[in-house]
């Protein structure tokens, strides 16, 4: 296929995905447009996989020379290969859930956005990425708007906060590029650079580090119900491949992840929304792979590439499950719900697996990618870090892949009887699910996703020992029995109907806050500075008039008045240019 469309082996196969989005907007609302969502990101997973060549390191493509700068624009390699793969994979899910939605506008930007990820983590170069990371953030606020008029403040913060990052990134890129020669080539970054830290920022924004993560919470849960589910699987992945890119082996990111694991938990608690629920677990998620990104061992970044993979699915699964619940119920508030399972029993398991693979369940994904993880961070002798990570899966098992499933589909019975979710969306879960558990099947399937990880190790990791399964089920039951103490002792808290704000406090209320009384002062002070502005001309022009008038104390002293004086000082003005010219 190569040898007789060579131009393809030249081109990044987003850029395609990229232009199908552009087409879509033109076609008719109908079967043939929902065909064309479907099938770009198929034809483009298989387009990857007929350009990736094993015995090659990378293949390079689309060299653009700018003068002195050069650009590669396509280049597939054992680290990109996995994030292209998930995106197309992650392109037809979202589609299929979308099928019964008819929006010009969603599904357009769907593809844009999809192929503008693909074509990010396949850029060569730093000019690349940053327009696709900018690319991103357009393409997708266009699904945060479709939630209604409450997201439109939303997204607009959104954009603002994504389109920074892409400055920041440019920047950054820029002066690391100045610092070696003009280069712009996309690899290992490192901190030694104010370049360095500019981008590390840059990438922090946009995969939520702490202080930093506000937006997340406050738009993915405004937007459509199929518009969060694709937010989820793109941004903050494709963050976490240019930091895999970027910053491997930077240690200062063990303590970022270990952070970002932790502190989302006391917000899960308090949260009524079970999308922003999902995503604090997001956030929490993120946190496992930014640790296993400073660890930088082929088995940590292995297990980074392993829980990327299997976290789109997982908890795509889970933002899946409260759309279906919001498409039949039309709220996603846990004060609002409960005792679904008994009117949808698909949608109820698909959360329990999706909630199972995040909980590291054995014989789900979830207990593979992890593990990895945690293990190269107690290899690496970082205990702390590890103990975080441990509280952090335990936490949001606990606040977030239980409480989502509970909250919605059993607890207390809120008497809602409705339908099923459509037929499409139980379709997207299915497969999803299917791949959940056929990644983490002791009899070859966990090989399939071992053959997908960029790395090779040392040695095989096994993670069906008696060790590891042991622990794994005494820590879930151990969260479990908690769960049911908080329950039984009436300490478990009951959902309630308000918002909590995040760091996003300091711009939505106090930012806002302190505008206002600015904008007020201001006011006040225009209005006392006009005042005394008119009085003190008022003042000064009758003193003039009174001094240089025809009728003035001046007209007393000299015969031709005002028009005497104008004429001096016009004659002065005169000599004194005349005198300084010379």
């Amino acid at each position: 296929m190569i040898d007789a469309i060579p131009l393809l082996a030249e081109i990044n196969p987003g850029f395609w995905v990229i232009l199908a989005g552009l087409i879509c907007a033109l076609l008719p609302i109908g079967s043939l447009r929902k065909a064309f969502v479907i099938a770009v990101p198929l034809i483009a997973g298989v387009l990857i996989f007929q350009l990736h060549d094993p015995t090659q390191a990378a293949r390079l493509g689309g060299v653009l020379q700018f003068g002195p700068v050069e650009l590669t624009t396509f280049r597939l390699d054992s680290l990109s290969l996995i994030w292209a793969y998930l995106f197309c994979l992650a392109g037809i899910i979202n589609g299929i859930y979308g099928l019964h939605e008819k929006c010009r506008i969603t599904d357009s930007s769907a593809l844009i956005y999809t192929g503008a990820a693909i074509s990010g983590v396949l850029a060569g170069d730093m000019i690349t990425l940053f327009i696709m990371w900018e690319l991103t953030a357009i393409s997708s606020v266009f699904l945060i708007w479709k939630g209604g008029e409450q997201a439109y403040a939303a997204g607009i913060r959104y954009l603002a906060i994504q389109v920074l990052s892409g400055v920041m990134l440019l920047t950054g890129a820029i002066l690391h590029a100045q610092a070696n020669g003009g280069d712009f080539t996309f690899g290992a970054i490192g901190l030694d650079s104010p370049g360095g830290w500019l981008m590390l920022l840059a990438m922090g924004i946009k995969c939520g580090f702490p202080m930093l993560h506000m937006w997340m919470q406050d738009a993915y849960p405004k937007a459509s119900i199929t518009g969060t589910v694709i937010l989820a699987s793109f941004t903050t992945k494709f963050a976490i491949y240019a930091l895999a890119r970027g910053f491997a082996g930077e240690g200062i990111l063990i303590w970022v992840g270990a952070i970002m694991a932790i502190f989302p938990i006391a917000f899960a608690i308090v949260e009524n929304d079970l999308r922003r629920i999902l995503s604090y677990s997001i956030n929490s998620q993120l946190g496992f792979m930014v640790a296993g990104i400073g660890v930088g061992s082929a088995m940590a970044l292995n297990g980074v590439a392993g829980h990327v993979f299997v976290n789109v699915l997982a908890k795509g699964l889970l933002f899946m499950s409260v759309g279906a619940v919001m498409h039949r119920v039309g709220t996603a508030k846990a004060s609002e719900l409960g005792g679904l399972f008994r009117s949808m029993p698909f949608s109820t398991g698909f959360a329990l697996v999706g909630a199972m693979t995040l909980a590291a369940t054995p014989l789900f994904a979830g207990f593979i990618t992890k593990a990895f993880i945690l293990t190269a961070v107690i290899e690496e002798h970082h205990y702390v870090p590890f103990v975080l990570l441990l509280l952090g899966a335990a936490g949001m098992v606990g606040f977030a892949e239980i409480k989502v499933p509970y909250s919605a589909f059993f607890g207390r019975d809120s008497g809602r009887r409705v339908k099923e979710a459509p037929w499409n969306m139980h379709l997207a879960m299915g497969i999803a699910a299917f791949i959940c558990v056929y990644l983490a099947w002791p009899f070859g399937g966990y090989a399939q996703l071992y053959a997908l990880m960029p790395f090779e190790m040392k040695y095989a990791y096994k993670p069906y020992t008696v060790d590891h399964v042991a622990f794994q089920l005494q820590l879930l039951f151990g969260v479990l029995f908690a769960f049911n103490l908080f329950l039984r002792w009436k300490r478990y808290r009951a959902p309630q109907r308000a918002e909590v704000l995040d760091v996003d406090w300091l711009y939505r209320r106090m930012g806002l806050n302190v505008s206002l009384w600015a904008s007020a002062m201001w006011t006040r002070l225009s209005a006392v500075t006009r005042q005394q502005r008119n009085r003190f001309l008022g003042t000064a022009g009758r003193k003039f008039y009174q001094t240089f008038s025809p009728a003035g104390a001046a007209s007393e002293a000299t015969p031709s008045g005002l028009a005497a004086v104008l004429t001096a000082g016009l004659l002065f003005i005169v000599l004194m240019v005349a005198y300084i010219a010379r």
